[in-house]
């Protein structure tokens, strides 16, 4: 049971001995890291003995040399989420980021395997790579060779493409790294409650959620007035990624820059197209309740610092333990095999929660590759979004332990499916949360939260993406100017916000302090929330309608989403088509159905 207190007992650390004992300092983990250098060096010379012909002699050394690739990134994977998580940890904790960066070198020394791989595949026939995919040690494999024999055909010279491996590591990447450098420095001087006070933009950031709209107003002016200083090195570093990009896409001969992202999302276009297309429709049916918090929050002119203004309120705080007892009796009630898996995480310690200094900010779920466990890192605090954000990290662990009896490759799915599991476990803890509401306050908390992850995902990420659109046509003709990057984010806004923001509220420097635009592994890293978003919504329609018997069938779904494109899991379980406006038309409706209980309630 929850109730009102000043204090809670603390939530406990994790257990990352387990994989490695004593941190970034552990003598296994760098045993690990020096075998890891030293297969990475033999891979790279067994490459060249490979023979060149395809047939019945030769098979078993492709065998042997495909499964040494899948091997070797699953241990890439270990060594950068095991060092995420210590980085996160502890802010401080400098070999920690030694060893990310370590883990970025692995990455590209694997990736020019991969390149020098990738042409060989092209040269054999039809039968004899059939032969290799269909036999007993890579058959469940056979998705992801497939998909990288046919993304080959798309691809430069084995030369070339490991030169712009080489070059992306101090070129590409470093541009990324310095904007991550320059966004952190930055400080601003606070004031609130007549103390002044200085402020990262992190620490910054939470104040857009302040119920004061001055707090949130000077947030944003500070947010603005710092990129503002940095405006001219942001448009620099903006123009230099997408040229990388576009200069390495010319020389691939793709046409489109949507060509990459919507490879690694395992989406085609028109499934896109017609996801956008149902999204810019619905936005207006937001407008009551946009309507209904002006009034709330007692404004005329809703503007960007108005987004996360808080409605109603909930005096319940809880334990870390009824948090979890809360997750586990409501996931309960529809699988228990999800349940308990939710228990045993907890019981192993696979979940860092304890609210300390020293940790960085948000949260996230890392697998561990062939330690076949799962880590979970946030702060818990004792509030009902801390619930919330449980619930969802351990919906992406489960997700990752279905996917334990696969092959590493086999696991391996799209940013598009990654949300499925963890939205739709977040879903079942709001709609139980609303179910055992006590006042009107707290129900009108839960709902805006509801509406505003659709208000974000359907307005602020088209937004990034129709920014991003215009921004490559743009750069593709040349260098493009900071000024008129502002006004392509407010064409962006004004688009995909249809009338919901005021004029006077939108924010021209977004293109400068949102960090998915510099982000080099995800290129236009927006459209995948969305998607991920509404096919959630499309699974837990399913699941509401379904009850526990679709509790197996959602299990199986997960497993195939290493598997499959997002069309063909969407098409063999769900039974849609995802290129038809229909799937995302009643997931729309879905994630607006509460807008009417709201606008009543704040009436």
């Amino acid at each position: 049971m929850t109730t009102t207190r000043t204090t809670i007992p603390p939530a406990p650390t994790w257990d990352l001995d387990a994989i490695f004992p004593g941190g970034s300092r552990s003598e296994q983990f760098k045993q690990f890291r020096a075998q890891l250098r030293t297969d990475l060096e033999k891979a790279a010379k067994a490459i060249g003995t490979i023979p060149a012909q395809l047939d019945a002699r030769s098979q078993p050394e492709w065998q042997k040399f495909v499964l040494t690739l899948q091997d070797l990134l699953e241990r890439i994977a270990v060594v950068k989420g095991f060092s995420g998580c210590l980085a996160a940890a502890d802010v401080n904790d400098s070999m920690a980021q030694v060893i990310l960066g370590e883990g970025d070198l692995y990455v590209s020394e694997w990736e020019k395997l991969k390149a020098a791989f990738e042409p060989m595949t092209l040269k054999q026939s039809d039968a004899a790579w059939e032969q290799l995919v269909g036999s007993s040690e890579l058959a469940e494999i056979r998705f992801f060779l497939d998909e990288l024999r046919f993304n080959a055909k798309a691809k430069m010279t084995p030369e070339l493409e490991t030169l712009g491996l080489d070059l992306a590591v101090d070129g590409y990447h470093a541009w990324s790294r310095l904007y991550d450098k320059m966004a952190g420095d930055l400080r601003v001087e606070f004031s609130d409650n007549g103390a002044t006070s200085t402020l990262s933009l992190g620490q910054l950031a939470t104040k857009m959620a302040d119920r004061n709209r001055a707090v949130r107003q000077q947030a944003f002016e500070k947010m603005t007035e710092a990129w503002t200083s940095r405006e001219e090195l942001a448009a620099k570093t903006l123009n230099s990624l997408a040229g990388f990009r576009l200069a390495l896409y010319r020389q691939r001969k793709w046409e489109s820059p949507l060509y990459e992202p919507l490879v690694m999302a395992r989406l085609r276009e028109d499934s896109l197209e017609a996801m956008w297309s149902v999204v810019e429709r619905g936005v207006k049916r937001l407008a009551p309740y946009i309507d209904a918090k002006k009034k709330l929050l007692g404004i005329d002119k809703f503007r960007w610092y108005d987004e996360f203004a808080p409605c109603g309120s909930v005096n319940k705080t809880y334990t870390y333990d009824e948090a979890v007892a809360f997750v586990v009796s409501k996931t309960g009630s529809f699988s228990s095999d999800l349940a308990d898996f939710c228990k045993m995480a907890v019981a192993k310690r696979w979940v860092e929660a304890e609210d300390r200094p020293g940790k960085a900010g948000g949260a996230f779920c890392s697998d561990m590759g062939p330690f076949k466990q799962t880590r979970v890192f946030m702060t818990f605090a004792g509030s009902y979004d801390n619930l919330s954000t449980l619930a969802h990290e351990l919906g992406h662990a489960y997700h990752g332990w279905v996917l334990n009896d696969k092959p590493f490759f086999a696991g391996w799915y799209p940013m598009t499916l990654a949300e499925t599991a963890s939205i739709f476990t977040e879903s079942m803890g709001t709609d139980a949360a609303l179910a055992a509401c006590e006042s009107e306050d707290e129900r009108l908390m839960l709902l805006d939260q509801k509406l505003q992850s659709a208000y974000v995902l359907f307005c602020d990420l088209h937004a990034r993406f129709i920014f991003e659109k215009a921004f490559y046509a743009e750069r593709r003709k040349g260098i493009v100017e900071s000024s008129r990057l502002r006004e392509l984010m407010i064409d962006a806004q004004r688009r995909a916000f249809g009338g919901l923001l005021d004029e006077s509220g939108y924010h021209p420097l977004f293109w400068c302090s949102k960090l998915h635009f510099y982000a080099t592994d995800s290129p236009f890293y927006n459209f995948p929330y969305t998607f991920g978003f509404l096919f959630a919504q499309g699974v837990y329609a399913r699941a509401k309608q379904e009850g526990p018997a679709f509790a197996k069938k959602y299990r199986a779904l997960l497993t195939d989403t290493g598997s499959m494109t997002s069309e063909e899991v969407a098409r063999k379980h769900l039974g849609v088509d995802l290129t038809k406006e229909d799937f995302w038309q009643s997931a729309v409706d879905l994630a607006l159905a509460d807008v009417g209980q709201f606008v009543k309630l704040a009436g």
